[in-house]
């Protein structure tokens, strides 16, 4: 059973590779490595932000989560599809329009150096962990379904190469082709399977016979309740606007006009993929009673005929490369540029900042290597991880929409906030008055940007090209 599908996954991999290695030869500079030349197209931008959401907390995360509390969960997805939605209406316009790289990068330009370094600081830790989450699932993936050919330590370290492989040699461009591919397989093989596990299984009214009746398995909500819904849906509305690795796409498109389009098509494209993986979910709770819930999506796709198992297994595994792919070139540009270029050696040349850059995504993949081997529950995880954006994105929003409420400390402190209010959160229990440290995020974070006026008055450095670049009114 097990060769068809090692068969299947082996061809993909060469299929990546050589997809990034075409791309290389249009990845000339360190702007089309990063960035691909600013010349992303608008379906280009879509499948990149779709293939960045959809990784293994929108597959193998969903359908553990759906084995305990059942199709509610398929709601993770649909969040990330309204963040990706909300940055395009709100910000990746804008974002274009700066002619920047990195978010650090507009902290310093409208705000001070000190507001930059802990911006980097923060993105780049965000973005390991969350990356190394997605060794962890690639691994875990790889074991479950192939456990004559891999354990998890052997799956974590086969994903990393990858992973890291096709990133080093195509870039940004090498992300954004390769996830045409990507995105039609991880659609394809989770829509196959999972109306082929429910022939099976006779449908979902037999399915509903096999669940317990105390949990309401097939209701939209009541699995979970709208309050940890909306927290998601806060989470990801938050995060799109303001992580490295989302705004990095939006950075690459053509022009502000397809950075919008390319967010809002992705975003839709997003919607259904989360309420399949929750279906699957189900199914094995049905099935398998008792299992770990960790196994639920491995467990029902090893019970597909061999063909159906193995395009199933490279689609969940398509999901994972896609999401590592995007934030691991994410942090190397974060490493290169505001921690490299701006500190260690600002007169680099192109040349040589390509190569550091180039090394930096092989150090940082092994250090998200070793991470993968320790962290766990990858849901939980990155939500509280994707958290710590709230800072970023307040400052975004009140540099764009309310320069006048703006000073130059206040980038900083807010951040300062947000990494407070995160390890009390983790530490302390009684500051846990909300259902959700993301909301204790916004009102902490909101309440000291509309502080910091009361004793610095030095406003953000806005001249008039910054000010029509962000489409307000010149003073």
């Amino acid at each position: 059973m097990f060769n068809i599908p090692l068969l299947i996954v082996i061809l993909y991999i060469f299929a990546l590779f050589g997809i990034s290695f075409y791309a290389s030869k249009r990845a000339k500079g360190t702007e089309g490595f990063l960035l691909a030349g600013r010349q992303m197209t608008t379906p280009l931008i879509a499948v990149l932000i779709t293939g960045l959401a959809i990784g293994g907390a929108s597959t193998i995360g969903v359908a553990e989560q759906a084995y305990n509390v059942g199709l509610a969960a398929g709601w993770y997805n649909v969040a990330w599809g309204a963040g990706a939605i909300c940055m395009g209406i709100l910000a990746a316009a804008k974002y274009r329009s700066m002619n920047i790289t990195t978010v650090p990068e507009m902290f310093e330009k409208f705000y001070d150096v000190k507001g930059r370094v802990i911006c980097v600081l923060s993105q780049i830790t965000i973005q390991l962990v969350i990356t190394s989450l997605q060794y962890l699932a690639g691994g875990a993936i790889l074991a479950s379904l192939l456990p004559s050919v891999f354990t998890l330590q052997s799956g974590i370290i086969t994903s990393a190469i990858v992973f890291i492989g096709i990133t080093f040699v195509g870039g940004m461009w090498s992300a954004g082709i390769s996830n045409i591919l990507n995105v039609v397989l991880i659609y394809l093989g989770i829509a196959i399977a999972t109306i082929a596990t429910l022939i099976n299984q006779g449908g979902i009214a037999q399915i509903a016979v096999k669940l317990p009746q105390e949990v309401p398995y097939f209701h939209w909500v009541g699995g979970l309740g709208w309050i940890a819904i909306a927290s998601w849906f806060a989470v990801m509305m938050t995060q799109t606007m303001s992580l490295q690795g989302t705004v990095q796409i939006s950075l690459s498109a053509k022009d502000a006009k397809t950075a919008r389009n390319g967010f809002v098509i992705g975003g839709l494209l997003m919607l259904p993929i989360g309420f399949l993986a929750a279906l699957m979910g189900i199914a094995a709770k049905g099935i398998y009673p008792d299992m770990s819930a960790t196994l639920a999506l491995p467990q029902m796709i090893m019970s597909l005929p061999p063909v159906l198992a193995g395009i199933t297994l490279a689609a969940l595994w398509a999901a994972d490369v896609s999401t590592a792919g995007s934030l691991l070139l994410g942090s190397a540009t974060l490493f290169s540029q505001d921690i490299y270029k701006r500190f260690l050696r600002p007169g680099s040349d192109e040349k040589h900042l390509m190569w550091v850059t180039k090394f930096s995504v092989i150090a940082l993949g092994a250090l998200t290597f070793i991470l993968a081997l320790t962290v766990s529950g990858i849901l939980k995880t990155i939500m509280i991880g994707l958290s710590l954006t709230t800072a970023f994105t307040i400052v975004f929003l009140f540099t764009v929409f309310a320069p006048g409420l703006a000073r130059r400390n206040s980038a900083f402190y807010t951040n300062l906030v947000g990494i407070a209010v995160i390890i009390l959160w983790q530490f302390i229990p009684a500051v846990r008055v909300f259902p959700h440290v993301i909301y204790l995020e916004w009102i902490a974070c909101l309440v000291t940007f509309l502080l910091v006026p009361i004793f610095d008055r030095q406003p953000i450095r806005l001249g008039n090209k910054e000010v029509s670049a962000l489409g307000q009114t010149a003073k």
